[in-house]
């Protein structure tokens, strides 16, 4: 079952977003990064900085939601018992 769950999380996508959905990063269920969308609007040399903190906030929130995701399906698989603290998923 894990291995299969290992499988299913490679093939899903996670969206976080940032600055109210001007920048969003999609990762897999493994935390991979598979794409960055950033709004047109966020496209002017001063704003730089801001933009590459977005980017970060963006990406940052992509991967709780993986390992959130991780911790719901693995509650599917063991019976709703938590893993041991400092257990990390996917593997």
């Amino acid at each position: 079952k894990v291995k299969e769950l290992q499988e299913q999380l490679e093939r899903q996508e996670i969206v976080g977003s940032s600055g109210a959905g001007l920048v969003k990063v999609t990762v897999n269920g493994r935390g991979e990064t598979r794409r960055i969308e950033i709004d047109a609007s966020l496209f002017k040399p001063e704003d730089k900085g801001v933009v590459e903190d977005l980017i970060v906030a963006a990406a940052n929130d992509a991967r709780a939601k993986v390992e959130e995701t991780v911790q719901e399906q693995m509650r599917t698989i063991n019976g709703g018992l938590p893993l041991p603290p400092g257990f990390k998923l996917p593997f």
